[in-house]
């Protein structure tokens, strides 16, 4: 029988993920020493309460209160606590003491990311995240080293599960956003509070999570667009539908011309989007996940599965841990994080995309020639447009546009609201996948 080396495994958290991390290490230890070379031993599972209820029975001995104690007697530290403190010192605390990292911690890199991975390339550790954007689906370890050698044109993720369990089934049942959101927190796919699902925090954060990597330039969370799904209605889906698309809210990552420099940049962004019911995102039902990537030598490519889950997103910690474990094994400093082409993050009204504008007109002479009049005075040309007439004296027009700059279109809604034919506006929403 092979006798192996023991590298110590520190785990911080002791949740759903957390609580799978510790169970698989333990059961499959002997397979996970044989993959590695070297055995995992679990020293200790950092939690606030040792006597906290749990979903899996795991020793007692191995919980403790004391995380800086367990941080400083291991080789390689899984921080699965999430938030930014005490998370953001206590990994620190492990980088500088020369252990690899292994986080799930989307907010963490998202907020703190650049000063981590300096932390971590100082002393030659590893710092690895692939749990921390889409949950089981391998998109992290693709980015930053399958496509390392390629050109990432653009990235549309579903990245979010809650929402996209949420606007799946207004699409499928016809429900308001309301009655989705409530079956949702039912079926616990929705946290007592879902703010940071509906509002696209969640999705944010991985956005710029993955526009850092796919364009090796740091982008902050806070250069960001967001909008979340709040304002999304069941007339807005059932209009999508009749039209042939699919309301998804989308992770955008892209790699952009600046319309006013000439000069290359990229976007990162989140909001719902219109999405064409051929595309491959829009067979992305239920609260899976999935990541499409446009490279340019590799072409498109999409990465699909359980984007949440403890046990799912448990097999991505595992599989990063088994990683970092090798290194131990085999030598060598860990793999440095490229961020050096540095270029410019561009502001959303310099995005260039397509559009989908509902607006309720009155029904008289001469409205659709003011309408055409105040998209052409701002340079956003009109595609196609559908017209239907209630029995009010009004008329709803759904007009599609061809590809226009994001602040041509702010201003030519701008000025449709100021318009005495326009009574309302009721959606304005971008197409993207096309």
């Amino acid at each position: 029988m092979i006798a192996y080396r023991s590298l110590r495994v520190a785990l911080l958290g002791g949740g759903s993920v957390g609580s799978q991390v510790a169970r698989l290490l333990i059961e499959h230890g002997p397979e996970l020493a044989q993959r590695v070379g070297a055995e995992l031993e679990l020293v200790g599972i950092a939690v606030r309460d040792v006597d906290a209820k749990r979903d899996v029975d795991l020793p007692r001995e191995l919980y403790t209160t004391d995380a800086e104690t367990l941080i400083l007697g291991a080789d390689v530290v899984v921080e699965l606590i999430g938030g930014l403190e005490p998370a953001r010192t206590l990994v620190l605390q492990a980088l500088r003491s020369g252990a690899d990292v292994v986080t799930a911690n989307k907010a963490l890199l998202a907020t703190h990311g650049p000063e981590l991975f300096e932390a971590a390339e100082q002393v030659g550790a590893q710092l690895s995240y692939e749990a921390a954007v889409a949950g089981a689906i391998p998109i992290i370890r693709p980015l930053r080293e399958s496509l390392a050698g390629d050109r990432v044109k653009r990235i549309l993720g579903i990245v979010n599960g809650t929402t996209n369990f949420i606007l799946d089934r207004m699409d499928t049942s016809g429900a308001d956003l309301d009655d989705a959101l409530a079956v949702a927190t039912e079926l616990g796919y929705a946290e007592a509070d879902p703010t940071a699902d509906i509002g696209g925090y969640d999705a944010a954060q991985k956005a710029a999570i993955l526009a850092s990597l796919a364009f090796h330039t740091t982008v902050p969370i806070e250069s960001v667009h967001r909008e979340g799904i709040t304002s999304v209605t069941a007339a807005q889906i059932e209009s999508a539908r009749k039209a042939g698309y699919v309301v998804k809210l989308l992770a955008i990552c892209e790699r952009l011309t600046d319309p006013d420099t000439g000069e290359e940049g990229v976007s990162a962004r989140v909001y719902p989007a219109l999405v064409d019911r051929r595309h491959p995102l829009a067979a992305v039902h239920g609260a899976n996940n999935a990541v499409f990537v446009e490279a340019e030598a590799a072409g498109s490519l999409m990465f699909y599965g359980a984007g949440a889950g403890g046990v799912e997103t448990a097999s991505a910690v595992l599989g990063d841990l088994v990683a970092v474990a090798r290194r131990h094994v085999v030598g060598g400093p860990g793999l440095a994080e490229s961020t050096h082409a540095s270029l410019p993050v561009l502001e959303i009204g310099k995005v260039i995309t397509r559009y989908a504008v509902t607006i309720e007109v009155t029904d008289e002479p001469g409205v659709l020639a003011t309408v055409a009049r105040i998209f052409a005075d701002h340079e956003v040309s009109v595609e196609q447009l559908e017209q239907s007439v209630s029995a009010a004296g009004t008329a709803t027009l759904v007009i599609g546009t061809h590809h226009a700059r994001e602040s041509a279109l702010a201003e030519t809604v701008t000025a449709l609201e100021a318009s005495p034919v326009v009574s309302q506006i009721a959606s304005v929403l971008r197409v993207e996948g096309a």
